[in-house]
């Protein structure tokens, strides 16, 4: 039986991530030319990207709880609408201080918009078709690495750092625009107080597969930091290898996001993130393999960090899958924002580890610590859907007096 068509309005949930992610990482390729613009140091206009993840990282479940109530279009759409001015802003900013103040707005949207997006996109799936959707939507962040980032920094190049700004805002209103006419209706949440908004905060199950999250994004994102030298290292010399491993991480990584939510479709999402993690975890050790080896061959190499890629940017269905039928719909949107609260702190921890581990030990024991916190993550994750029912059930006061 041939799949059922995918509506519109998820190819613009699509534009939106796509949006969003490369808004984050857009601007380290025209860092020079901003500090020179704007007079500060390179290291000063690096803090703009440290800035924009740890409030993105900090304000997706803040806002996620405020906004739960809410029809998620509107979230959508006055998210988008705000995402929009804020990067106007960013591109008209006077100094270095107004254009700080853009990003921190431009991340708060971008956290509670990314939230809204995946919950859309599960409540608007039909039976057995969560995993395909997440996917989608997924996609759409993993092809900013490969298409919005290069595009952006290549347009800052030619026109000047404001430009990528300007594409950015562009792009947000036409997502604006297209989720205003074709976005389905997904209600909020009935009325609560704020202790029950925040049970996904005390949620055993939920929490667990954060952590699940936060040491797969660890080990898989310090590879990803060091792949640089990573690939210097074990095929020697061939630094104009390196930009085809980028194009091809984020070719494979698309591949491996689609075909991940067509697999948490087929298997359930429990056991689908069992297999990505242990695939993650296998593709790692034989990264280190290679390095250890001598065996300096480019096209073994661009095989196995293809590999890697399938399975590192195949996280996000499956475990958004399982947080949501962990939380439940009433509290699916917190409950996916604090996961990707637990991403994006994996992403900082992955590079404060990955540097200790290349001034310690060397380049060639990045991949060795990744697999260790990637074998972790995996005997972390449940092994299936009736675990996770009995802990939220242990985990609910209120079980004990059913």
């Amino acid at each position: 039986m041939r799949s059922a068509a995918l509506p519109g309005w998820l190819y613009i949930l699509f534009l939106t991530l796509l949006a969003t992610a490369t808004d984050e990482f857009v601007i380290a390729g025209v860092l020079p030319a901003v500090a020179d613009d704007l007079g500060v140091s390179v290291a000063a206009a690096g803090q703009l990207v440290t800035v924009f993840a740890v409030v993105y990282a900090v304000g997706a479940p803040t806002l996620s709880v405020v906004s739960e109530r809410f029809p998620k279009r509107t979230v959508l759409i006055v998210g988008l609408s705000l995402f929009v001015v804020a990067n106007v802003a960013a591109a008209l900013a006077p100094g270095y201080w107004t254009l700080m103040v853009a990003r921190v707005l431009a991340a708060l949207c971008a956290a509670v918009v990314a939230s809204a997006a995946f919950t859309t996109a599960a409540a608007g799936a039909p039976e057995g078709a969560q995993g395909r959707y997440l996917g989608v939507v997924t996609a759409g962040m993993t092809a900013a690495l490969f298409s919005g980032v290069p595009l952006g920094s290549w347009l800052g190049g030619a026109f000047g750092w404001r430009a990528t700004f300007w594409l950015i805002a562009a792009v947000g209103a036409v997502a604006a625009f297209g989720l205003l006419a074709t976005a389905p209706a997904v209600p909020g949440g009935g009325p609560a107080p704020l202790r029950e908004r925040l049970d996904p905060l005390r949620d055993r199950s939920v929490l667990r597969l954060v952590a699940v999250t936060f040491l797969a994004a660890s080990g898989g994102l310090m590879f990803y930091t060091y792949l640089g030298p990573y690939t210097a290292e074990v095929a020697d010399g061939s630094y104009g290898l390196l930009s085809f491993v980028l194009f091809l991480v984020g070719a494979a990584g698309l591949v491996g996001a689609l075909l991940s939510g067509k697999a948490a479709d087929s298997w359930g999402p429990q056991r689908s993130l069992r297999r990505v993690l242990a695939g993650h975890a296998i593709a790692l050790a034989l990264a280190a393999g290679i390095v250890f080896s001598g065996f300096g061959n480019r096209y073994v190499l661009t095989a196995v960090i293809a590999c890697w890629a399938v399975f590192a940017w195949a996280l996000t269905p499956p475990v958004q899958g399982s947080i949501l039928a962990a939380a439940g719909p009433a509290a699916g949107m917190t409950a996916l924002s604090l996961n990707i609260s637990g991403l994006y702190l994996g992403t900082g921890v992955a590079a404060a580890v990955g540097g200790a581990v290349v001034g310690t030990l060397g380049v060639p024991f990045v991949p060795v610590a990744a697999a260790a916190l990637m074998a972790l993550s995996f005997l972390l994750a449940p092994k299936d859907s009736r675990r996770l029912k009995t802990e939220a059930k242990s985990a609910d006061p209120t079980s004990a007096r059913v």
